[in-house]
């Protein structure tokens, strides 16, 4: 008998009209360029609701990909995740359209103190009433760091030690400022709040000072939704400590399934339980009512690809420069203080493929690093189905190459698929996004570092 684990959906996109499929933009049916239209996102975000989706995971990048040919002329001539606007202005409009669709939001913790961006989240999910997460990311881009005051980039073990306190002040503004009972609403006796439970978090770190109180009362969830993505070894043993979902991305089961099996592993050592985290794969589903519809679909698709565009985008993943090299080089690992994740993807997560430059360029560029699944709904579920026995993670994080059409055809013809067999939920549970994924409640538990963090005495 095959397995009976549910398989869950979050959609991937980010704030811009070319995400992870450069050049499909131009394609005839494909309305990203509506991005800036705040009707475009609460008519996704409707959609999703009405597919029983997770979330929209939201992708966000501060700097331009000007690693290819040393310059951002590429990237802005296929616009490659430029122009981009910022994802977390959209949330409440969606918010306000759904009831229960979660929103996963990136923001790079490099570049901004985490005093206003306590406030900033906390301010989200009460206005979604506990509906948010946050994708933790350091950044990988040195024109980030170069437009924020520095001459380069942090080094990539260096990013994820700032982490390490920027999570213990967000932790202690948001979990141990505010008692639950502070704000008092006593109108007869005229206090808001009670200042005796209301308390000063005193930090004083290596890279931080934040002596006061969190601006905010407590939130749904006090803490959002904790995602995170990186897959290096670092990345992992963050991870580990503090993600609550991982965001995984590979083109084979295999690289995948090693991926999956080293996080599981992690998170127990960190003393957590393996299902303490939910692990989504990136994919990209086509839906036809024909095997030989889907395949003429996707050589439709592949022809809008934009090859120039996807290097530009796998340079700037990788901080290496790909015009200089052969096309049909092998692709080699280097460790460097970019993104390791993508390179790892394609060379040393899975030894039994090995992908020359033309071949993972012409790969990321229809559905970014992960697969594509194409066929009928009966043939996508099986896939699905697949892939998510063969490696052990939870669900799929839904890129697309056309928008909303991809998206919608997932959820008008693979969700009911899904449902029919048993391997996807018919209602959502209330409550928070925290409890819509664990059903252990609204807030951390106890025993993560976030409610367990302790102030400093007076």
């Amino acid at each position: 008998m095959g397995s009976t684990r549910p398989i869950r959906f979050n959609a991937f996109t980010m704030n811009a009209a070319s995400h992870q499929s450069p050049g499909l933009w131009r394609h005839p049916r494909d309305r990203s360029t509506r991005y800036t239209d705040l009707e475009h996102w609460t008519e996704l975000a409707r959609l999703l609701e009405r597919g029983l989706f997770d979330s929209l995971f939201i992708a966000d990048v501060m700097g331009v990909y000007d690693v290819y040919q040393g310059s951002p002329e590429e990237a802005l001539r296929g616009g490659v995740q430029v122009p981009t606007n910022d994802p977390l202005l959209i949330v409440p409009a969606m918010a306000a359209a759904t009831r229960h669709l979660g929103f996963g939001i990136t923001f790079s913790l490099t570049y901004e103190h985490p005093y206003p961006f306590a406030r900033r989240m906390s301010t989200l999910d009460h206005l979604s009433k506990g509906r948010v997460g946050w994708n933790i990311v350091t950044g990988y881009l040195d024109s980030a760091a170069r437009n924020l005051g520095l001459a380069r980039q942090l080094g990539h073990d260096a990013r994820y030690e700032l982490a390490e306190e920027y999570l213990q002040v967000l932790y202690k503004l948001w979990e141990k400022s505010w008692d639950d009972d502070a704000v008092r609403h006593d109108r007869a006796g005229g206090r808001y709040s009670d200042p005796a439970r209301v308390h000063p978090i005193r930090h004083a770190g290596e890279h931080f000072q934040v002596p006061g109180i969190h601006l905010c009362e407590p939130s749904p969830q006090r803490t959002p939704v904790l995602f995170q993505a990186g897959a290096s070894a670092t990345g992992q043993a963050f991870a580990a400590r503090h993600a609550e979902c991982v965001f995984v991305s590979a083109p084979s089961q295999v690289a995948l399934g090693r991926y999956v099996a080293s996080i599981r592993q992690a998170v127990v050592d960190a003393g957590r339980r393996p299902d303490d985290v939910l692990i989504y794969a990136q994919a990209l589903v086509i839906v036809a009512d024909s095997a030989e519809a889907a395949e003429a679909r996707l050589e439709e698709y592949r022809s809008y690809v934009d090859t120039d565009a996807a290097l530009a985008l796998l340079s700037g993943w990788t901080g290496i420069d790909f015009s200089t090299y052969d096309p049909d080089a092998p692709l080699e690992y280097l460790e460097n203080d970019a993104g390791r994740t993508a390179l790892a993807a394609f060379t040393t997560a899975d030894p039994s493929r090995r992908w020359t430059v033309r071949e993972a360029a012409q790969f990321v560029g229809l559905g970014g690093r992960g697969p594509v699944l194409s066929g009928t709904p009966e043939s996508v579920a099986d896939q699905l189905e697949d892939w998510l026995d063969a490696t052990g993670i939870d669900g799929f994080n839904l890129t697309y190459g056309v928008a909303p059409d991809d998206l919608q055809a997932v959820v008008e013809r693979v969700v009911p698929e899904l449902q029919r067999r048993g391997r996807y939920r018919t209602a959502y549970a209330d409550g928070t996004l925290r409890h819509k994924l664990f059903g252990r409640g609204d807030r951390l538990p106890p025993e993560h570092p976030g409610p367990s963090i302790k102030l400093d005495p007076a």
